[in-house]
């Protein structure tokens, strides 16, 4: 992918642009349920097809979107594109499945994000179970205006995902207090898991936790073979990772796993 690093007038002007001319697209990570050893949801992942620059990371251009202000509307347009694309698998006749949507801090931070959300969810007809919203510890540090938006998308019956859990502040209260469903195992912890001492204590601790909260708990960034065997031996099966693919075209979703 190119680093590309315009001021911050032109990053405003070329992202307003990308969204006019649909130079967005998503892929989707497939998530694995190693016990059944079927896929049991997907993350949507955006990526810019700049007509001059080629592929512009993520990395890149969302903090320049955030900074804007463009991540707003880019931000909604990632979730209404996962909802349709959701239902249209399913209209597929495809095993109905979660997508999980990444949410930036100034998404959470709107007020009137649940309905938002559920304007997306009317328009597409997703039924909210299969929607899974993922937000970092770092976002919730304002809980005075964070929480109320959780709980009132979690009434409307979308789920809540904490992502690079064990990286932020304040975990254990997070997940006393938050109407989270799964916690995300970050990937710097599972990187070393089977040869750092201290990284498999942290990764078996964050399992045998989320287990005594009835939480789900899934390992991102599962590389190897080794990292899977270690995760199903102390009980978790939900992972996503390079081992198992990479981020793909919807259409190769639903080849390599329905078809």
């Amino acid at each position: 992918m190119n680093v590309y690093k315009p001021n911050k007038d032109k990053w405003r002007e070329e992202l307003h642009l990308a969204l006019e001319r649909e130079e967005f697209c998503l892929l989707y990570q497939p998530k694995l349920n190693l016990k059944t050893g079927k896929l049991c949801g997907v993350e949507a992942l955006i990526r810019w097809e700049h007509p001059e620059q080629g592929i512009i990371s993520p990395l890149d251009f969302i903090p320049a979107a955030e900074e804007t202000g463009m991540i707003l509307p880019i931000g909604e347009w990632v979730l209404r594109e996962a909802c349709m694309q959701n239902i249209a698998w399913q209209e597929q006749g495809l095993s109905c499945m979660i997508v999980a949507v990444n949410l930036s801090a100034p998404q959470l931070y709107q007020s009137d994000l649940a309905e938002k959300v559920q304007s997306i969810l009317d328009e597409s007809g997703l039924a909210p179970e299969y929607l899974e919203l993922e937000i970092t510890e770092s976002m919730t540090m304002d809980v005075h205006s964070v929480l109320p938006v959780l709980h009132q998308l979690k009434q409307m019956g979308v789920r809540i995902s904490m992502d690079d859990f064990g990286t932020g502040f304040s975990s254990l209260y997070h997940l006393k207090e938050f109407p989270i469903d799964s916690i995300k195992i970050d990937r710097s912890f599972v990187r070393n898991c089977t040869n750092d001492s201290k990284d498999a204590t942290i990764v078996k601790t964050i399992i045998a936790m989320a287990h005594q909260l009835k939480l789900e708990v899934i390992a991102e960034g599962v590389e190897t073979n080794e990292q899977m065997e270690y995760l199903c031996a102390r009980d978790c099966y939900l992972m996503q990772g390079y081992f198992f693919s990479r981020p793909m075209p919807a259409e190769d979703i639903a080849k390599k796993y329905f078809l």
